[in-house]
């Protein structure tokens, strides 16, 4: 007998059964207690005369239970298998949901806001029960698994965030046809923009010409070009535009059907190549031809504290702000010998809606609905006997709860001092020269990092996402054209926190810890590594002496940047990106674990 194929309507619940529901449930319950523990929203304590057992006591009865080690940088591993709750005394059921309504007082969530927030913690949970019922490859196939594979494994969206897959705006067909998860191959939509609305910009090695003709198809711009002429338009009056199908069929029909209509904008029809999305989500791999340009475009869905658009007004400096940096780096003795690069966002189009102008700030989300960018693609970074995966990978643990990390440290030839030390040596030494010799920092997060491997081992890292995501935290400097938009003004005693927060607390507090609890490995070889890395740069580079001396890696302990704490102050909008600073939100401090300590 011949199956029926499975309609759209029940693969969306296909994964949603109580088993799975209760697996995703633990996984997030057991992040949420671990991260909020981390940020001192929450505070368990020790469970009578046993170090190892906690308990939260909530209102109501509520209560849970645990075993877990507190680490270093105040990590809290909770170990698997042992969390517990119980309501009234009586053992209840794990629910993600529940535990926010349980702490709305101590998340300090508003009430307009609350509802929201679930949303994302629920869609959160249906992504990962999504994951779980797919499996995934193991831990170990990630040290022969091919780049977009690899991608497409990650069962995290964010190590800290505990609300990182929201993706507000998606519904259940959206979900298995644009999700990194689902790794659905997408086709893009073209448009033509007519260049009284849209303006084109572009790296000092390219022109418009020579960039569509490398990015598209002979055949898609010949009839691209034959579809404006035949309704009687002049090809030499528009600019070539990629969109994102979500955003034609959910935004760009309904709000600008008055320029569709004014032929300001023209429906060209799909592209031959098929894409896949990134973590990033908005940003897309050509599989068919992997040398061509990433692509990145607005998608107006909320996910993980913003609505993903993309601004039109930053896409015209994008191309010159990151040729400054790719000849920065370039021109930089240390960073060519430790091999860093960065993946220059080439070309930018943006489209400006006049009535939203007039209506809206620049920085609405209204005015960030049809932009995209074009961004290198690693395949042409790297040579024979190498290969790609994103640092995100090393955070990763699969449905065994084996790591990534420690996969590939089997199966290279190093053991774990030395495979940490060439990572190190490939992630934080160049990230540590941009901001002593240049006062340059990057958001150098998992996913913005793509390592090259070569036998499993780090040999080099490529930095991605630059123009939205670079600062140079030194006012006095007089930077050229669009690349002036880069100075930011950082209180002196919040500058080192660039590398404070986002390499220790964001990183390696996650790295270490899943060494030491998954292969033994202590977190004292662990911080060593990383202190040694510092001492290493430090000593190769007197000339920085007094910096050194400003911005001490090694001071006894540094204020504590709280990622949910942002996220639940304002789960629309985060931060303001033209005052990033202006933004954190602290929490009491922490110790440095790489600081000298008596005894």
């Amino acid at each position: 007998m011949t199956r029926m194929p499975i309609s759209a309507t029940e693969q969306a619940v296909a994964h949603l059964d109580a088993r799975t529901w209760a697996a995703a449930n633990t996984r997030m319950v057991t992040k949420m207690i671990s991260e909020f523990s981390h940020e001192l929203l929450i505070t368990p304590v020790k469970d009578g005369g046993d170090d190892n057992v906690y308990t939260l006591s909530l209102d109501h009865g509520v209560r849970y239970r645990f075993a877990a080690r507190v680490l270093e940088l105040e990590h809290w591993h909770i170990e698997a298998g042992t969390l517990e709750r119980t309501v009234g005394g009586a053992p209840a059921p794990l629910d993600a949901v529940t535990l926010i309504t349980e702490l709305r007082e101590v998340l300090g969530i508003g009430p307009a806001a609350l509802p929201i927030y679930l949303e994302e913690i629920t869609a959160t949970l249906y992504s990962m029960a999504y994951k779980l019922a797919h499996g995934g490859p193991a831990a170990a196939n990630f040290v022969d698994g091919d780049f977009q594979q690899i991608e497409a494994a990650m069962m995290e969206g964010h190590p800290a965030f505990v609300a990182n897959s929201g993706r507000i705006g998606f519904d259940s067909v959206d979900y298995r046809a644009y999700t990194p998860e689902a790794a659905a191959p997408i086709r893009l939509v073209w448009v033509a923009a007519h260049i009284d609305r849209a303006e084109f910009a572009c790296s000092a090695d390219r022109s418009y010409g020579e960039h569509i003709t490398a990015e598209l198809d002979g055949a898609n711009h010949e009839a691209f070009i034959d579809r404006l002429v035949a309704q009687g338009l002049d090809p030499a009056d528009y600019l070539f535009m990629p969109v994102h199908p979500w955003q034609w069929h959910n935004k760009l029909v309904y709000l600008f059907a008055g320029e569709i209509a004014s032929q300001h904008l023209v429906y060209l029809g799909f592209g031959q190549d098929t894409y896949q999305a990134q973590q990033s989500i908005r940003t897309l791999f050509n599989r068919d031809n992997t040398e061509r340009c990433y692509v990145k475009m607005a998608l107006s869905i909320l996910n993980m504290g913003f609505t993903r658009g993309l601004s039109p007004y930053y896409m015209r400096g994008t191309p010159e702000i990151n040729d400054w940096i790719d000849q920065l780096i370039r021109g930089d003795a240390y960073l060519q010998n430790k091999g860093f690069s960065i993946l220059r966002e080439v070309a930018s189009i943006g489209y400006r809606h006049p009535q939203f102008e007039a209506a809206a700030p620049k920085t609405d989300a209204y005015n960030k609905m049809l932009a995209a960018l074009w961004r290198e693609s690693p395949i042409n970074q790297i040579e024979k006997g190498q290969r790609l995966m994103t640092m995100a990978a090393l955070l990763h643990r699969d449905a065994s709860d084996a790591s990534v990390i420690g996969a590939l440290i089997d199966a290279s030839p190093l053991d774990i001092d030395s495979w940490l030390a060439r990572y190190l040596d490939a992630y934080m030494s160049p990230l540590l020269h941009c901001f002593y010799a240049h006062d340059l920092v990057f958001m150098p997060h998992g996913e913005n990092i793509i390592l090259v491997l070569e036998d499993n081992v780090p040999v080099r890292a490529i930095m991605k996402d630059i123009a939205e995501e670079v600062g140079i935290m030194n006012t006095e400097i007089e930077l050229p054209g669009e690349v002036a938009r880069l100075s930011v003004e950082v209180p002196e005693e919040l500058k080192v926190l660039s590398l404070f927060t986002d390499l220790f607390d964001l990183i390696f507090r996650y790295i270490g810890a899943s060494l030491h609890t998954e292969r033994g490995y202590s977190q004292q070889a662990f911080w060593q590594q990383v202190a040694d890395c510092v001492r290493n740069y430090q000593v190769a580079h007197p000339e920085f002496a007094d910096k050194f001396a400003r911005y001490d890696l090694f001071a006894p302990e540094f204020k504590r940047s709280c990622l949910n704490r942002l996220q639940l102050r304002n789960n629309a909008q985060m931060i303001d990106l033209d005052d990033p600073a202006g933004n954190l939100q602290f929490a009491g401090t922490l110790v440095n674990p790489i600081a000298p300590r008596p005894g």
